[in-house]
């Protein structure tokens, strides 16, 4: 709930993929606090079309905001609006329920289309969902097509945390990938901050850095059935609680919610079926000194960050959903049964069409 990444892909959907420019549209004050609202009220809903109260206020700012943000780009940046063949537009997710085949991403995306006049493709999760699968990760399609172009050493390891936290292993070339959830990224710590301090971030982790880790909390938190699961599984961003934390300083709070985000993580690469070469990792985590370390410190790897590699780790997603658009409108699949549980390779996707 920061912002809109905004990301210029040139991509074949398949081996070819070149960088364009990539850019940030933060969200205000007023804006996030209507978005936290949605979340909160999508909690009751059963039908993920329904846009009861707040939530149709939200969805047509997540798409207002998204069509402005298109526009600047194009603008900011001097691209020619004929050689965008397809937006892929992800919205905002406000409930997460695979289990009950539950997913709801706000965004309206032929009003994106209207507004832009671009071709978009939206609603990327629910046809996963509605063959059984959990919907998410959808990003391992486009983390196999970037260790591919970088010729990384297998079995390799991709971290994205953001506000989930989920990876994608690669067992060798061409291979489909194994991923999941594997619990919290930087979701509850951002929540704690703000609870606390009004910002919806730990800088670098410095908070955490100055703190100590309850371990005894750390255990019990670790103890949810969530991580005894194997892969593929996902859950929702809300689906952990900061409570058990309520009672500690801001700093022990945000070192044991930082040490817990990466001990779920570490759950989860031992359950793999070998040990990763390394572990690339991309999205604001990267950007958590702390978090880095007590990913260092708990996983049987190497951690780099993804910029190492040249990529731009909180783009990757941007670019990822540019990516998946292409595919979706080739027909190819986004997500596969060892990514999401789906029950055969599927392509998601809605497309709608502008006149341009």
């Amino acid at each position: 709930m920061d912002g809109i990444d905004i990301a210029l892909l040139d991509t074949d959907g398949v081996g070819k993929i070149a960088f364009g420019p990539i850019d940030f549209e933060p969200y205000e004050g007023p804006d996030r606090a209507l978005l936290r609202s949605a979340v909160a009220e999508a909690v009751s809903l059963e039908d993920r079309t329904a846009r009861p109260g707040i939530l149709a206020a939200a969805e047509d700012l997540v798409t207002t905001l998204h069509a402005r943000a298109v526009e600047r780009f194009i603008s900011n940046h001097g691209v020619r609006r004929d050689r965008i063949d397809v937006v892929g537009f992800h919205g905002q997710t406000v409930l997460h329920r695979p289990e009950r085949g539950l997913t709801v991403q706000i965004g309206d995306g032929a009003d994106l289309a209207r507004r832009c006049g671009l071709d978009v493709v939206a609603d990327f999760r629910a046809a996963d969902v509605a063959a059984g699968g959990q919907g998410a990760p959808l990003v391992p399609a486009f983390h196999r097509a970037l260790a591919n172009a970088a010729e990384l050493t297998f079995p390799a390891l991709l971290l994205n945390i953001g506000g989930v936290a989920n990876i994608t292993f690669l067992s060798a070339e061409g291979a489909d990938p194994i991923a999941c959830d594997t619990g919290p990224g930087n979701a509850l710590i951002d929540d704690l901050m703000l609870e606390r301090t009004g910002r919806a971030i730990d800088p670098g982790g410095a908070t955490a850095a100055s703190g100590s880790i309850d371990e005894t909390i750390l255990r019990q938190m670790l103890s949810h059935p969530f991580f005894e699961r194997p892969p593929p599984k996902s859950l929702d961003r809300n689906a952990w609680s900061r409570a058990p934390v309520d009672k500690l300083s801001t700093a022990d709070a945000a070192a044991t919610l930082t040490a817990f985000t990466a001990a779920s993580i570490a759950a989860a690469v031992a359950r793999l079926p070998s040990r990763p070469s390394a572990a690339i990792v991309c999205g604001g985590g990267a950007r958590n000194s702390t978090l880095m370390r007590e990913l260092g410190a708990r996983l049987p790897c190497s951690v780099r960050d993804a910029a190492d590699l040249g990529w731009s780790g909180e783009a990757i997603e941007a670019q990822a959903f540019a990516y998946l658009a292409v595919r979706s409108r080739l027909g190819l699949p986004i997500t596969f049964p060892t990514t999401t549980g789906v029950p055969a390779p599927i392509a998601g996707g809605v497309f709608h069409s502008a006149i341009r």
